[in-house]
């Protein structure tokens, strides 16, 4: 049974059983704990918490979940993943154990031809909690399973919480039995790889408290309403129907090995269990690396877009280590593209921009790599030249850390060249960032957004949104919080938040900024600072109270600044604008991924790789103010999820929509967008639109801002009047300015250079001077002195040269200070003799450095550093020549 068929027959026996179907959220759901969706559930924590209400009473959905936490130990076993799904059935306070143990054992064990699975029920195992009679009593009545087959473990397997204070309670694990050839007999507490697991039933009905682990928390009582949370593991349940060992040899899995056997020229599972694990990490990843991309991830040094880097770095490390050496992501990607696209068809028509951010990242890190190896190669010369063998820890976690250089390549390559790395060194240095980063993520876990103050206003219905036709609307009080929770009444100077039953202010959401304007009532003058969204159902005004008292229940007028909703809607119908234009410039994969706008103002970002030309820039420009000047209609349609797919409408990657979706369009198809955002009537209204600039914002993202309307009008009015003011300075027509400032600044290029070359020219004259002033410190020649202030390194080190050819064969040690401005700049250098008598330039450095406040290092022959003490310099040369001194 393929994978996307399983996928579909959970769905199907749910929907029979009476379930709304609710859609995979994106792997990047907002949530302050969590880089991606790590579990089926994470959607419909608002629901089970109680901070809003479930728009079902049961729902099931598939879900991607991403789970990064152990990359390192992908491929080295067969049952750790990154990317999977996950396929549960869940219950808002409707039906409990009972039906949830009935529709499981259903699924499973029904014949195929029934619509189930069709495994052997003699074959299945389950777990329950210790003390969890009554589900061990069901299992017995519901599915007929002897008490030999039903296990009661404790609180670390089978008592589930989120970790944090909130909703738990005991769950039910269902096994499957692989057989003798798997392992021992005994049920899963004897053997979870030959017991294998495949459904976790969660009965949500307690309520807990704050814990240190998975096993040493209070439970705090009864939750007010029962839930369900069931996770089923596509994955696990598909090699087990297709008759495989293993997910990686499942149908969605398996053919991205193939690919990379193909590009290698070796086989996988024949015996190289080094060479298996880099099949298995390839064919992990990029699946992952897929689906992330899809979801509006691109690579980047920090949070999620390091992840991915990583992921994508981790393919082509696997790849080149299984004797890959051309670019192969391109050949990957298009194989996952075609196994997954079945069940995500995003990913075909995604697919050229996530070629492309893949292929890019490849790019990056095969340049990396060769820069990585030069580094590598200067420490082996510097180790060999110091009589060594073994690359230390500190340059291996430079390597890795700072340049992106795999350990495992390293070790590789030391092996090739006759040395050892210390590893134990590498890893203590690994486990040390490892802490750091686990301390900061715990000191910055917390419980999930706690939106209870606001749960009996969401209970009372969402606010209704009147923005889009008007821009005054009365409305009444029905909520007023401030930082210690809800209250009845506010005063004035104090600044609350307050909820309203109906609102004309936008929002902040989609890129769009919130609305500037005022609540009014008898007496009453409030600010509005900000409107932000709870649970996207309720409006939450914050306000300064300018006057009055606003009280609970009060009847207001809430009103937009009109002023500022004309700038909001131009800069946001001008960002649809720039869009489409750029797709229509660059081809249809310039895709948004982000956006933020406010009157005047817009940044849009966009997938693409490098920058673009001045002359392309002009030219995405040039067709935004067409589209302004051909006086476009704007149409505002509603339409169904699949609607809006079907007429080809562009979604914001990693938003999150309902079923029912807003789309605007600018000259029909020419921009066509999913947007709940506040727009113009005709394109003419959005006025001029002048591009300040693009840049880059990521690895395959590049960032185009631009300024609309009068704000347009202002900028271009300013550069008008520079140019205008560079004329009269410059004495030339405006036209000629750019020639005329070109000519200038090449003229003042040359200008610079020969006074480099003069000034380099009279540094490097004095050396026969300093080699005659040298002083003998014991056997040996020193020269130390400050050189004029602001020579440059190079010319230190070519000064420094030429004094120590002058000292001849005799031990000699130069060494040249100088300053600019509070930083100070040395070298020190040693002639054959000195060395010979055992002088190292790197280890006279320490003598000194503290005195000028400074650091550095080098070979034996010439060190270099610095310093931010230029007064030390006279106590330095005092402490080198202590130093040499017998």
């Amino acid at each position: 049974m393929q994978t996307h068929e399983i996928r579909q027959r959970f769905i199907d026996h749910f929907v029979r059983n009476g379930h709304t179907l609710v859609p995979s959220a994106s792997l990047i759901l907002d949530d302050p704990n969590l880089l991606f969706i790590n579990a089926g559930m994470v959607q419909f924590v608002p629901y089970f918490l109680g901070q809003a209400p479930a728009p079902w009473p049961r729902a099931v959905s598939v879900q991607k979940c991403v789970r990064t936490g152990d990359i390192e130990n992908v491929g080295i076993t067969t049952r750790h993943n990154t990317f999977f799904q996950m396929a549960g059935n869940f219950s808002f306070g409707d039906y409990f154990k009972r039906e949830a143990i009935t529709f499981a054992w259903t699924l499973i064990t029904a014949p195929v031809a029934d619509g189930g699975y069709g495994l052997d029920p003699e074959r299945v195992w389950v777990t329950v909690y210790l003390d969890d009679d009554e589900a061990f009593g069901l299992w017995q009545e519901i599915a007929g399973l002897p008490a030999e087959r039903i296990q009661r473990r404790g609180m670390a397997d089978n008592y589930w919480s989120m970790g944090i204070p909130g909703p738990c309670g005991p769950c039910s694990e269902i096994y499957y039995d692989r057989g003798p050839e798997y392992g021992v007999e005994g049920g899963p507490i004897a053997d979870e790889d030959r017991y294998i697991e495949i459904w976790n039933l969660v009965f949500m009905q307690n309520e807990r408290g704050a814990g240190t682990s998975k096993d040493d928390f209070e439970i705090l009582g009864p939750l007010p309403r029962r839930n369900i949370d069931t996770g089923l593991g596509v994955e696990r349940v598909a090699f087990l129907l297709q008759g495989v060992d293993n997910v990686y040899e499942t149908d969605l899995v398996r053919p991205v090995i193939t690919k990379a056997e193909e590009l290698s020229g070796r086989r996988y599972a024949v015996g190289n269990e080094a060479d298996d694990v880099r099949f298995r990490v390839i064919a992990d990843h990029a699946r992952t690396a897929v689906m992330l991309i899809a979801d509006g991830v691109t690579p980047g040094n920090d949070g999620r877009g390091y992840v991915l880097r990583r992921l994508l770095r981790r393919i082509v490390r696997s790849a080149r280590l299984l004797g890959v050496d051309k670019p192969s992501m391109a050949e990957l990607v298009a194989v996952v593209l075609d196994t997954m696209g079945q069940s995500y068809p995003e990913l075909v028509t995604e697919g050229a921009r996530i070629e492309r951010i893949a292929v890019g990242e490849e790019t990056t890190f095969l340049q990396t790599l060769s820069s990585g190896s030069k580094l590598f190669d200067n420490a082996v010369a510097e180790i060999r030249a110091g009589g060594g063998s073994v690359i230390g820890g500190d340059k291996a976690f430079a390597l890795h850390d700072t340049y992106g250089f795999p350990i495992d390549l390293t070790l590789e390559m030391a092996s090739e060249a006759g040395l050892t790395v210390d590893e134990p060194g590498f890893r203590a240095l690994m486990t040390e960032q490892r802490q750091r980063a686990k301390s900061d993520a715990a000191s910055r876990k917390h419980a999930h957004g706690d939106l209870s103050v606001y749960r009996e206003l969401l209970d009372a219905g969402p606010t209704q949104f009147t923005g889009y036709d008007e821009l005054a609307t009365e409305a009444r009080v029905i909520g007023i919080v401030a930082d210690h929770g809800r209250v009845r009444s506010a005063g004035e100077g104090e600044v609350v938040e307050v909820v309203l039953d109906r609102s004309p202010l936008y929002a902040e959401s989609g890129g769009q900024e919130s609305d500037a304007g005022v609540i009014t009532g008898t007496d009453l003058d409030l600010e509005v600072l900000d409107v932000q969204k709870v649970a996207k159902r309720l409006w939450v005004h914050r306000v300064r109270v300018r006057g009055g008292e606003v009280t609970e229940g009060a009847q207001v007028l809430a009103q937009v600044d009109p002023v500022w909703r004309a700038g909001a809607r131009q800069g946001h119908s001008g960002t649809h604008l720039v869009h489409a234009a750029l797709r229509e410039v660059l081809g249809p994969t310039a895709l948004q991924s982000g956006s933020y706008n406010k009157p005047g103002y817009l940044r849009l970002d966009f997938a693409w790789q490098g920058g673009l030309s001045a002359a392309t820039r002009s030219e995405v420009e040039e067709v935004t103010n067409r589209a302004v000047l051909e006086d476009l209609p704007v149409r505002v349609l509603h339409t169904s999820m699949a609607g809006a797919r079907e007429m080809g409408a562009l979604a914001l990657f990693g938003e999150t929509y309902d079923e029912e979706v807003r789309v605007v369009e600018i000259g029909g198809p020419w921009s066509r967008e999913l947007c709940g955002g506040t727009h113009v009537l005709h394109s003419s209204q959005v006025g001029p639109v002048t591009l300040l600039g693009e840049s880059s914002v990521g690895s395959g993202v590049r960032r185009i801002e631009a300024y609309v309307g009068m704000d347009a009008y202002r900028y271009l009015a300013k550069e008008r009047a520079l140019v205008q003011g560079l004329a009269a300075t410059l004495k030339t027509p405006d036209a000629d300015v750019p020639a005329r400032v070109a000519d200038l600044v090449e003229r003042l290029r040359v200008a610079e250079k020969e006074l480099e070359q003069t000034r380099a020219a009279a540094v490097l004259s004095s050396a026969g001077t300093l080699a005659e002033s040298a002083e003998r410190v014991g056997d040996t020649l020193l020269v130390a002195t400050q050189a004029p202030a602001g020579t440059s390194g190079n010319d230190l080190r070519a000064l420094a040269g030429d004094v120590r050819g002058k000292l001849g064969q005799q031990p000699g040690v130069v060494a040249l200070f100088s300053t600019n401005g509070d930083k100070v700049s040395f070298l020190v250098a040693t002639t054959a003799a000195a060395r010979d008598a055992g002088l190292s330039a790197g280890a006279l450095v320490p003598s000194f450095a503290a005195a000028i406040g400074g650091r550095g290092g080098g070979k034996p022959d010439m060190a270099q550093g610095g310093g931010t003490d230029p007064a030390g310099i006279p106590a330095a040369i005092a402490a080198l020549r202590g130093a040499l001194a017998p």
